[in-house]
């Protein structure tokens, strides 16, 4: 609770401040994301993410950049646990990450650090099984009987700006958890109650994003 509270008063405070701040840029934004969930998955699955930001220009080389985006968060298990089926998991958030960069002008580009704390609300999901045996298929869509809807977390990462474009590589770790404590996940298959025994202590969707921005 403490660390999502911190979250939001990040953000908050940066639309709070904007007044105060130089002139920026309007811009859209896109990319890949490579997620998993921690000790569940087996790797990295990929995902995608698009959205519309605006970048404020601060002094020395500082700048604050929010963004509005969808973000769809993938993972695939398999043999989870005892069903020995493969299960790929797809959630989409509507997520709002608030970028605070810093990085030295060189005239022809800008390199730049970068920190992003966000929040987001899954709007769908997407759940396909195959058990390995029989190859059984199954699928449902937009259940959310004990998932947690709500996510919020932090990214770290480097950028690079040409011009008007930007290309940010960054590793985001996620601190809401993907599962409610209590409530078993309804119209489903076994096999998600399991992700769900093992996806605790605040597991959720995990990995690297690389996004490509053009500002106006």
């Amino acid at each position: 609770m403490k660390r999502f509270l911190m979250v939001i008063a990040l953000c908050v405070m940066t639309f709070g401040v904007s007044h105060t701040l130089k002139a920026g840029d309007f811009g859209v934004l896109g990319g890949a994301s490579f997620t998993g969930i921690q000790d569940v998955s087996k790797g990295l699955t990929t995902g995608y993410h698009a959205g519309i930001t605006y970048k404020f220009r601060l002094p020395a080389g500082f700048a604050i950049q929010p963004a509005l985006m969808y973000h769809m968060k993938s993972s695939t298990v398999d043999a989870a646990i005892e069903t020995k089926s493969r299960l790929d998991m797809n959630v989409g958030y509507l997520e709002l990450p608030v970028s605070f960069q810093w990085g030295p002008d060189l005239l022809l580009f800008r390199p730049f650090l970068d920190v992003s704390p966000f929040v987001g609300y899954a709007v769908n999901n997407d759940f396909r099984t195959k058990e390995a045996i029989t190859n059984t298929v199954k699928t449902w869509k937009d259940d959310w009987g004990g998932m947690s809807r709500v996510e919020y977390g932090v990214g770290l990462g480097l950028g690079l700006e040409i011009w008007k474009i930007q290309v940010v590589a960054r590793y985001n770790w996620n601190f809401g958890p993907l599962f409610n404590s209590t409530g078993d996940i309804t119209s489903t298959e076994d096999i998600m109650n399991n992700v769900k025994a093992s996806a605790t202590d605040g597991k959720n969707f995990g990995g690297v994003t690389l996004t490509a921005a053009i500002l106006f």
